[in-house]
């Protein structure tokens, strides 16, 4: 993770001062559209300015990145002569910072580097400030890039692509609109639930997990009902960068290896899709990680007094559905327009991905379509 992790209102105002440490004399702002046009680019932009360091800004992050918008991404960074990175937004725009980042220490095609710690050299410097309360892309060796050809997102996990500094500057949260700040803070909440289950968990992640699920539930349906609500914005900073750490080390399963093929497929939302799969999932993880999911219920906040530990295991799924129930998440990809015959190819991609690896239990085939018939 990063050496430096910043957080509190005002410390946006430290990006220009790391990016003179590092020596950088220009740097690429990757960010989306939407902060474009509303100004907050050349916010940041003006800050860096200050500083004395130029700002190329590249405003081409689509909400799922592709390979496309790296490529585009490291042709604008070579063009303007940058040497540093600087990543606005959420995961869609650290994600191609991140892509971009690998390109120009270490060459060849976003493609090369798809699984787990395949380049050899770092980054070139990289501060990722985060606008959403969820991926903890900002923090983690994880990026998620599109191939085009394939319409399959490529998980490639780097122990070379984690940002030098990391800021979460909650006053970059204020009013994020209601669906957005549920998609995303139930993300948050998977990454917790997956690590907290993962064949890779340990004390460490364990601990952060724990923490998350004590946040969430309080603070996350507050940051929904008010945007403006300061406390709850800044308790899921905390909330989300500790799913961050979690999942960084003890790694996912089988509701992030599923919800990459949805993205990828249809480009829908990724916090929707982990949403919509998340209590499906954790039903058929049950077995095996009973007591897991038991303790979950308590840390959410149930009463699972005199219930058995199986009894108690189901309550923590029922708690996540009333959760994304009061958040408005839609109850299925049909309503999203997926289309059932395309159930097949998409679990069999999932089977593929690199975060199937750590889930509890083992699925089949037929196990991973019918977790998506469900989620249907």
């Amino acid at each position: 993770m990063p050496t430096t992790n910043l957080f509190g209102q005002g410390t946006i105002l430290e990006v220009g001062k790391y990016l003179v440490q590092f020596e950088s004399k220009k740097t690429l702002l990757v960010t989306d559209e939407g902060l474009y046009n509303l100004g907050i680019a050349d916010q940041i932009a003006n800050i860096i300015r200050e500083a004395n360091v130029e700002v190329e800004i590249f405003p081409k992050a689509e909400p799922n990145p592709t390979d496309k918008n790296v490529h585009d991404g490291i042709a604008a960074y070579k063009a303007a002569g940058c040497d540093s990175i600087v990543s606005l937004g959420g995961g869609s725009s650290h994600d191609a910072a991140k892509g971009i980042g690998l390109l120009a220490s270490n060459g060849g095609r976003i493609h090369d580097y798809e699984g787990v710690d395949k380049s050899e050299s770092p980054l070139v410097p990289y501060i990722a400030i985060n606008t959403t309360a969820g991926t903890a892309s900002e923090m983690t060796r994880f990026t998620i890039i599109t191939d085009t050809e394939r319409s399959v997102k490529m998980a490639i996990v780097d122990k070379h692509i984690t940002a030098l500094v990391s800021i979460n500057d909650p006053t970059l949260m204020i009013g994020l609109p209601p669906a957005l700040t549920a998609a995303t803070g139930v993300d948050a909440l998977t990454h917790a639930v997956e690590s907290y289950v993962s064949t890779n968990a340990s004390p460490i992640t364990d601990a952060c997990a724990e923490k998350v699920f004590q946040i969430i539930p309080k603070y996350l349906p507050r940051a929904y009902s008010n945007g403006e609500d300061f406390e709850a914005r800044e308790q899921m900073v905390y909330a989300q960068f500790l799913a961050g750490m979690a999942f960084n080390n003890a790694s996912l399963g089988y509701v992030h290896a599923i919800a990459h093929q949805l993205g990828g497929f249809y480009n829908y939302p990724h916090g929707v899709c982990n949403a919509i799969l998340l209590p499906h999932v954790c039903r058929f993880n049950l077995v095996g990680r009973e007591e897991r999911f038991a303790r979950i219920a308590e840390l959410l906040g149930e009463n699972i007094e005199g219930l058995s530990v199986r009894e108690a295991a189901e309550v923590a799924v029922s708690r996540i559905e009333l959760l994304t129930q009061d958040l408005n998440i839609p109850t299925g990809f049909k309503e999203l327009g997926a289309r059932e015959e395309d159930i097949q190819i998409l679990a069999e991609n999932a089977m593929k991905d690199v975060c199937a690896a750590t889930n509890p239990r083992k699925a089949t085939l037929e196990d991973v379509m019918e977790i998506i018939r469900q989620a249907y």
